[in-house]
């Protein structure tokens, strides 16, 4: 396991007891350096979305946590948000939830001389996403697929 996922995850395990608390559920955890600097990204959600004070609890709870816990030698920024209406989709979870709705799909290559698709997302296992487009189904292979995201309807 990289330093990364290492972070990741035990970032994680130290939110469980810190969601329940304030009433979200996490969405996601990213470790990331851009430019000089890393950050270490928690996205929270709840059925009625996220306000500032679920972030600002979250965010107070987690850094005196992570204080504690002591685990990343680096010095990173700590950010807590909503994960925003055009959420990326990363994991199964992601994607159970989003069943049935709008996604937007990014693909590393052409196919068929595009790289962007949209439709509704119909289904997924561990190899292929499946999403309605106007002219039918499209079947794509997930290593083929550089993100997918909710779509905004606005």
């Amino acid at each position: 396991m990289s330093k990364r996922e290492t972070y990741e995850e035990r970032t994680e395990k130290l939110l469980v007891s810190i969601v329940e608390r304030f009433g979200v559920e996490v969405y996601d955890v990213e470790y990331v350096k851009e430019g000089r600097e890393f950050y270490l990204r928690v996205y929270i959600d709840k059925p009625e979305g996220v306000n500032i004070l679920d972030c600002e609890n979250v965010s107070r709870a987690l850094s005196d946590a992570l204080d504690a816990e002591d685990f990343i030698p680096d010095a990173y920024i700590l950010e807590v948000s909503s994960p925003g209406l055009g959420r990326t989709l990363k994991k199964d979870k992601h994607l159970q939830k989003s069943l049935g709705e709008a996604v937007e799909i990014k693909t590393y290559k052409p196919i068929e001389k595009q790289k962007e698709f949209s439709g509704i997302l119909k289904a997924y296992d561990d190899a292929q996403i499946t999403i309605e487009e106007e002219g039918g189904e499209r079947i794509f292979e997930r290593a083929d697929i550089a993100l997918i995201k909710l779509a905004l309807n606005l």
